[in-house]
């Protein structure tokens, strides 16, 4: 029998009060995505004094709305770019071992249609097993036309003529971000929510600290700190332009965002264990269909934006784009109607600006078509001191949080200390370094799992996943995402601590006045659901 973890109780009044008490930080951080959150790890379990600050929650952007793999990237295996897939492999194997609660290994299957694309791909993945080594999740077998079908039994059966089986892993983005959230704290980082970085502190052309807002109180804080790090996502151009004198000219943009959509159907166009993946479509992109929590993310696009939308919306040509390749593959395609959700998630694809350090990789320029600019991330270190990281993936933010703080040492912005740290680091909720069985409806809480039902409302149910039982909403998980995940808001609760939102936004909808009461109750003061429900209404809506 597992053993209750008991969960750390973070109250938000505490918390800004630490970061209204302490002087001086080692480490400011701005942005609480992926990347920020793991430069707070790292930088906590080396012993730095961290400070995290997030303008909205905890992967509120681009962290929640991955396409849920972890992966080294066949596509870039296929532009040649082997060191960026070998490291991407190195750190799946690490996050599946910290994080067993949230990451776990999943089968995939390429259909193929035409006699040269099984020896073609089986080659490819064939490779990519040899470069995942001792690390290989399973091995890339060829499959009869009558396997794939057992395999993927929603497959187009006409003309299909074999497949091929590889494995990579799958993993819920938003739950792992405030994973990460919690166990740097319990490292002794103060990591907030809610609290927008509004300025810099400068003085002699060096960056001293920031100047934040917390969005409840309207409060305002000066937080000094020795090293900056502006982990934004596609939003740093924002934080880096305030780096500038009075008077001076804007500084050139180093993103350019590229817009990834994602359409949520059910389960049963996509039956079975399986994903389906199709590594070439008809306008050359990579398209994946994938069994998540109970349902099956159909996606992505890549599309060139110029805004920077908090909740961008997808183009009808992107949904076409999916529906029709779908299509092509499932014997029962998804309609327009189908659609439970639709999410899209800006990707940060790097430019580095020409009068700055940078640490990494970048071409191309910010109108360029985004498929030639860097999927690497990229370090620039500002004459000012001012560090900032954006590009990479879910997979590699470990090893991109590493290298930040390698680069803000090398600089002399912090002191020497060894790297690491975080390798073998398990998250809140790992077990043992393996997976708990879960029952029905609680996912991802692993060895916090008894500490949730021990709560009020433990057996009390908002929503459950008709189709499927897997998923579940229950008045616990409210009362244990307002006590130990940092939720404020609806949102907060519905878009991230629970995925209801990304499952099926009408649902989502439906449970916000009950959300909203439950919250009020934990946390002391009134909680409206309205600005919620009109987001779950886009979402709900294809274009």
């Amino acid at each position: 029998m597992a053993v209750m973890t008991a969960p750390q109780r973070l109250d938000r009044a505490e918390l800004l009060g630490r970061l209204a008490a302490r002087r001086t930080w080692d480490l400011a951080v701005v942005g609480g995505g992926a990347t920020g959150l793991g430069v707070a790890l790292d930088a906590a379990a080396r012993g730095f004094s961290v400070v995290l600050l997030e303008a909205e929650d905890f992967a509120k952007g681009t962290s929640s709305r991955a396409t849920k793999l972890v992966h080294g990237g066949v596509r870039y295996l296929a532009q040649g770019n082997v060191a960026l897939v070998r490291e991407a492999l190195a750190e799946r194997s690490t996050l599946l071992a910290n994080a067993p609660h949230l990451a776990q290994r999943l089968p995939f299957v390429v259909p193929t249609f035409r006699r040269w694309e099984q020896p073609f791909y089986g080659i490819g993945l064939k490779l990519y097993d040899a470069l995942a080594g001792a690390r290989g999740l399973g091995p890339t077998e060829w499959l009869s036309a009558r396997r794939t079908a057992e395999l993927l039994p929603t497959v187009m059966r006409a003309g299909l003529a074999g497949g091929v089986r590889y494995w990579d892993g799958q993993f819920d983005d938003a739950r792992l971000a405030v994973a990460l959230a919690r166990t740097a704290a319990a490292r002794g980082a103060l990591v907030l929510n809610h609290v927008a970085v509004t300025g810099l502190m400068r003085a002699g052309g060096k960056v001293l600290g920031v100047i934040v807002t917390d969005a409840e109180s309207g409060r305002r804080h000066e937080v000094a700190a020795r090293c900056v790090i502006n982990a934004a996502g596609v939003w740093v151009d924002a934080l880096r332009d305030m780096d500038r004198d009075p008077g001076a000219p804007a500084r050139a943009p180093m993103v350019a965002p590229s817009q990834g959509v994602h359409l949520v159907v059910d389960r049963a166009f996509l039956a079975g264990t399986h994903a389906l993946m199709v590594p070439k479509t008809s306008d050359g992109r990579v398209l994946f269909a994938v069994p998540w929590l109970g349902k099956t993310i159909l996606g992505t696009t890549d599309t060139p934006r110029d805004d920077l939308a908090l909740e961008p919306q997808a183009f009808t040509a992107e949904v076409d784009f999916i529906l029709g390749e779908a299509k092509r593959y499932l014997a029962r395609a998804p309609a327009r109607a189908d659609v439970r959700s639709v999410w899209v998630g800006l990707r940060p694809l790097v430019r580095p600006p020409s009068d700055e350090r940078a640490d990494g990789e970048g071409n191309g320029s910010a109108r360029a078509d985004t498929k030639a600019l860097s999927r690497e991330h990229t370090v620039v270190v500002g004459r000012s001191g001012l560090v900032t990281v954006t590009g990479g993936k879910w997979t590699t933010y470990r090893s991109m949080a590493e290298d930040v703080l390698e680069r803000a040492m090398a600089r002399g912005l912090l002191p020497e200390r060894p790297g690491g740290a975080t390798v073998r680091l398990p998250l809140v909720g790992a077990a043992a370094g393996r997976p708990l069985a879960e029952p029905p409806g609680e996912h991802g809480y692993g060895s916090e799992a008894e500490a949730l039902r021990a709560l009020p409302g433990a057996g009390r149910w908002l929503w459950r996943d008709a189709e499927s039982g897997s998923g579940g909403l229950s008045e616990a998980m409210v009362r244990f995402a307002a006590r130990h995940e940092m939720a404020r808001t609806v949102e907060d609760v519905l878009a991230r601590r629970c995925r209801l939102l990304f499952l099926d936004a009408r649902e989502a909808a439906r449970q916000a006045a009950p959300v909203a009461e439950l919250l009020a109750e934990e946390l002391g003061r009134a909680v409206d659901p309205g600005p919620f429900i009109a987001l779950a209404e886009r979402y709900a809506i294809v274009p």
